[in-house]
């Protein structure tokens, strides 16, 4: 099968490799001037992994759309909705392709999910899923396997999808409930930035309280939007903990470390973006969100990190 990868930084190039390995037939579009896609054709290698010569390096966007079956999308999601006008500008006949956002977040300044946006600027007819779930690209590329999902709204294409990419290194699972499944990726992000912060103050045994806390609160959420409350407690945003709210790999839980140990952070971490629209969700649909309110409160209004996480934790008392 013929995939392109749309996006070569740290998981686009994983999918990329992953693609590879599992036997499909590969090419890896990075923009025009990209540092990552320079370092890529110039070694072969990044930071995370080494990409075998089999897997094809452009930065012709229409050639790697035109030639895929399955096309993933592996970029920042806040660049998402003017990446599929930059699509619907080619000119391509997209309506036979299968698309797989491989992406967390939610849109800054609408509070939309990712899926929302892409049918927005691309048409409701349009076949998309997002593939999310546990895991590092450091582990995979060492061999150590994890679990996934795919969900996508018509359950067709999620076994589609979750037959095209099994291995014996990711196990994927159907997705049933693609709204919960998507707010509760994009929102681990967040509960990741707090531990970050928890970690930085020394107070890593509040983190069990956090998680406990954290699948609470966004639960009531994806609940009140329609969605499926138990989703928050699968692999989209529970059984992602271990890797966002404990891993030295997750750039989220780094961020908020650092910031309360006053170290520079230059990776992206999602969560930073993801926390202004869970608050703007929080509004709309009148559910308080008090681990992403304190969040928001230290990073976009900097108020001071440690009084902020101790009004949360020592909140006034009620039943659980």
């Amino acid at each position: 099968m013929n995939i392109s990868v749309l996006g070569c930084g740290r998981w686009g190039s994983f999918h990329a490799w992953y693609a590879d390995h599992i036997g499909h037939a590969v090419t890896l579009w990075g923009r025009k001037g990209s540092r990552h896609l320079a370092a890529l054709v110039e070694q072969r290698k990044n930071e995370y992994l080494t990409l075998p010569d089999s897997v094809q390096l452009t930065d012709d966007l229409a050639g790697a759309v035109a030639s895929a079956d399955i096309l993933v999308i592996s970029i920042s999601s806040q660049q998402l909705r003017s990446f599929c006008r930059d699509l619907v500008a080619l000119g391509i006949d997209l309506s036979g392709k299968r698309f797989v956002l491989c992406m967390k977040g939610l849109e800054i300044g609408t509070g939309k999910r990712l899926t929302t946006v892409f049918y927005e600027e691309l048409g409701s007819s349009m076949r998309v899923a997002v593939w999310v779930g546990p895991g590092h690209v450091q582990d995979f590329v060492r061999g150590i396997p994890n679990c996934m999902v795919i969900a996508a709204r018509e359950m067709k294409l999620t076994r589609e999808l979750v037959d095209a990419f099994s291995s014996p290194l990711i196990r994927f699972y159907y997705g049933e409930d693609l709204l919960g499944t998507e707010i509760g990726a994009a929102s681990k992000n967040v509960i990741g930035l707090a531990a970050g912060m928890l970690d930085g103050f020394g107070y890593s045994s509040l983190k069990g309280a956090l998680m406990a806390r954290g699948t609470h609160e966004l639960s009531r959420l994806i609940e009140a939007m329609g969605g499926d409350r138990m989703t928050v407690y699968g692999l989209s945003h529970l059984g992602d903990y271990e890797a966002t709210l404990f891993s030295p790999h997750s750039n989220n839980r780094r961020f908020g470390e650092d910031l309360i140990t006053g170290k520079p952070f230059a990776k992206l971490a999602e969560g930073v973006y993801t926390v202004e629209a869970l608050m703007d969700l929080s509004r709309e649909f009148h559910v308080e969100l008090p681990i992403c309110a304190t969040v928001y409160a230290i990073i976009h209004d900097h108020k001071d990190p440690k009084e902020q996480l101790m009004q949360l934790f020592m909140r006034a008392t009620k039943s659980e």
